[in-house]
């Protein structure tokens, strides 16, 4: 096999997808390579085969290796483990524009390991793992729909930037990635610093050039190296008497469709499908049979909801198309913990609690891109019985996903370490779901931030959206209905589901999905003033709960700061951390120290820091001359007293300065443990201080 590549002019390097070297025993291997960023991407399938499948059973598994940066994996254990958070959201940025374009007929398992081997700090790894792993497929014997591909749009100083560097990204007002075919995009997923829907809008369309030329460039090399498709194989048999069960089930479903809430919903369709199962009892006991009549049930559905939305306007909950269901907001729902709040809109509602903790608390990251820190976290829980069902409690890559959506959301408006220095932990449990609960999780920790007394520069909102469309002649958005605060059933049966989230002034937060090429414009333009419109309204309800931070819980950690001068530190801490550790057991805090001379305090109360602040004062600060301290006697002696000044400084007074009279004993005058103003008057060469006792006369 001959190696085949194509090249690309991309900012200061090229990017290069080649075929041929390696995985060759893989249905598909592309090696792709950006500055100094490579991804080697691969796709296999099963041998056995699946008649009948109704669904793509693909899974991705983007992983990244420690030896691309250069490193050996921390911890006991020198091999790579489970995948990491971030490994699982590029996962899902491949999965989620790809899977829609392979054929359910074609009914082999798939799976795509796309493998970070190089990076360079510089050029980001994950574009080009969706590159990549389209090529692989497009180049493969799999029958695909592609090629699709990806592209980050940063915008800084008024200029949008196409794949922007890690640095260019870290100093942007917006990131999101962009993903889709030549035709349109179909994924947004991104964050922002309050931007306004124009420059959303932009960024959009400026990702699509880049996503067309990337396109044609795997066209370029499938035409080079690419391999004859596999067959499908598509079920021959049909569904026996499908027009006397569609027109016997239509008009029960209709009227099962529109049953209140969701639970009756499903009760009365349920009732339907059993009932009219149940007349065709000996067909559907064959499992092919049985399978086509479910899938005509759902067929049903998907009619008849649809027509209602685009002919009448009246969703299954009766509800208009902007209508937002009802909401409430509730804030200190749990006795201990900092801050808490529960949101409820409609059959959605997330319980979400932070919790304040330090800087040792703080979420560290050790990956190829390098260690960092966040002292922001927010965790996403979805248990099964917020469906009412039953199941194992886990993490998967759905919560990773929907946290990681929330967190972006509200991760603009978190004040900085400096401003606010707290680690701050939101932990959203979805308690009932029907509708977008990743954005009842951004308004619900909203309001358990402020609960905590967290001084968020804005609050946050977040809002699902949907839309219906049907083609009339030439035209595929003939008609089209845009949807409001979508329910579980909209997103399953739309063609749009996008979640925008934002303050009053601008978006924070933005992810999208379409199932239909080429949304114009007009819509998006239309769909992002109506989630702006819902937005505001949302925020008018959290606002009336609580719209600004209040007081800190009587059980979260005090946190002090300080600043020493830098050639102190060492003073501070000690030989071997001596002198730090005995602060911290004296006053039952932790004292963290910066190279820049920072100091931070953490006490469980506000008397033991305030103490602890003082003490550090005192070691690390010189005395000056001419100040007046109050100051302890530590020991009376016949010539005069000593008297600590400072913690661990001490000088002495005199007996001749402790008045200005004659004073024949010091004991006369002073006792040991007495608090007395004392002046510095002098520190001589051997670094002693002399003191003056400020008695009455002089005050």
């Amino acid at each position: 096999m001959s190696v085949e590549r194509v090249t690309y002019r991309l900012g200061d390097a090229d990017l290069i997808l080649e075929t041929g070297k390696i995985g060759k025993q893989a249905n598909g291997c592309v090696y792709a390579q950006w500055g100094g960023a490579a991804i080697i991407a691969t796709i296999c399938a099963s041998s056995a085969v699946t008649e009948g499948q109704d669904f793509v059973p693909v899974t991705v598994e983007y992983n990244e290796k420690a030896y691309a940066a250069g490193k050996i994996p921390g911890g006991f254990v020198k091999r790579e483990g489970r995948p990491k958070d971030k490994e699982i959201l590029v996962s899902r940025l491949i999965d989620r524009p790809m899977r829609p374009l392979f054929e359910p007929s074609f009914g082999h398992e798939l799976q795509i390991v796309p493998t970070c081997v190089s990076c360079d700090g510089v050029h980001t790894q994950d574009i080009l793992a969706v590159i990549a792993a389209s090529a692989a497929t497009c180049i493969s014997d799999i029958p695909f729909h592609g090629p699709v591909a990806a592209c980050r749009v940063g915008y800084m100083n008024g200029e949008y930037i196409i794949n922007p560097t890690f640095e260019q990204i870290e100093k942007g007002d917006l990131e999101i990635v962009v993903a889709g075919t030549k035709d349109g995009f179909t994924m947004v997923e991104g964050g922002a610093q309050e931007v306004s829907e124009e420059v959303m809008l932009g960024a959009l369309e400026k990702a699509q050039g880049f996503i067309t030329d990337m396109c044609l460039l795997q066209e370029e090399l499938v035409k080079k190296a690419g391999k004859e498709k596999l067959p499908l194989n598509p079920l021959d048999v049909t569904l026996e008497n499908a027009e006397a069960i569609e027109s016997e089930a239509t008009p029960l479903l209709k009227e099962a469709c529109f049953q209140d809430g969701k639970q009756n919903r499903g009760i009365a369709i349920a009732k339907v499908i059993k009932q009219v199962s149940e007349k065709y009892s000996e067909q559907l006991a064959d499992p092919i049979q049985a399978k086509l009549f479910m899938n005509l049930m759902d067929d049903i559905q998907y009619k008849l909801l649809r027509k209602s939305i685009l002919d009448d306007g009246v969703r299954i909950d009766g509800r208009k198309t902007d209508e937002i269901r009802p909401i409430t907001c509730e804030i200190n729902v749990l006795p201990t913990p900092h801050g808490s709040a529960l949101f409820t809109r409609g059959e959605t509602q997330s319980l979400a609690v932070c919790t304040l903790g330090t800087a040792m608390d703080e979420q560290a990251y050790d990956d190829i891109d390098g260690e960092r820190s966040d002292h922001f976290i927010l965790h996403y829980n979805f248990p099964p019985y917020s469906v009412g069902e039953t199941g194992k409690l886990t993490t998967g890559r759905r919560e990773i996903g929907h946290g990681n959506l929330a967190r972006r959301s509200l991760a603009a408006m978190v004040p900085s370490r400096e401003e606010f220095p707290y680690t701050v932990r939101v932990v959203s449990e979805i308690m009932e779901s029907n509708g977008s609960s990743s954005q009842a999780s951004t308004c619900g920790g909203c309001l358990s931030m402020l609960a905590a007394g967290v001084p968020m520069k804005k609050m946050v909102a977040g809002i699902a959206m949907g839309l219906i469309t049907e083609p009339e002649g030439d035209n595929p958005y003939g008609r089209y209905k845009i949807l409001s605060d979508i329910l579980g059933e909209e997103d399953h049966l739309g063609d749009m589901d996008f979640k925008v989230a934002g303050t009053k002034d601008g978006i924070t937060g933005f992810q999208m999905d379409i199932k239909i090429a080429g949304v114009t414009t007009e819509i998006m333009k239309k769909a992002m003033e109506q989630a702006r419109q819902g937005r505001l309204h949302i925020l008018s309800i959290m606002e009336k709960c609580i719209d600004k931070p209040a007081p800190l819980a009587k059980n979260a950690p005090q946190i002090l700061t300080m600043k020493i001068p830098v050639d102190k530190i060492g003073a501070l801490i000690g030989p071997g951390g001596k002198n730090v550790k005995a602060l911290c057991s004296q006053y039952d805090v932790t004292i963290n120290t910066d190279d820049d001379g920072t100091v931070t305090i953490y006490a469980k109360n506000g008397m033991n820091g305030e103490a602890a602040k003082k003490a550090v004062k005192g070691i690390t600060e010189d005395p000056e001359v001419g100040t007046i301290y109050q100051g302890t006697v530590k020991r009376i002696m016949e010539f005069g007293a000593f008297v600590e000044i400072l913690p661990g400084k001490e000088g002495l007074c005199h007996i001749s300065k402790l008045s200005r009279e004659r004073v024949n004993k010091v004991t006369d005058v002073l006792k040991e443990g007495q608090v007395i103003p004392v002046k510095l008057l002098e520190v001589d060469k051997q670094g002693r201080l002399n003191l003056s006792y400020i008695d009455a006369l002089e005050k």
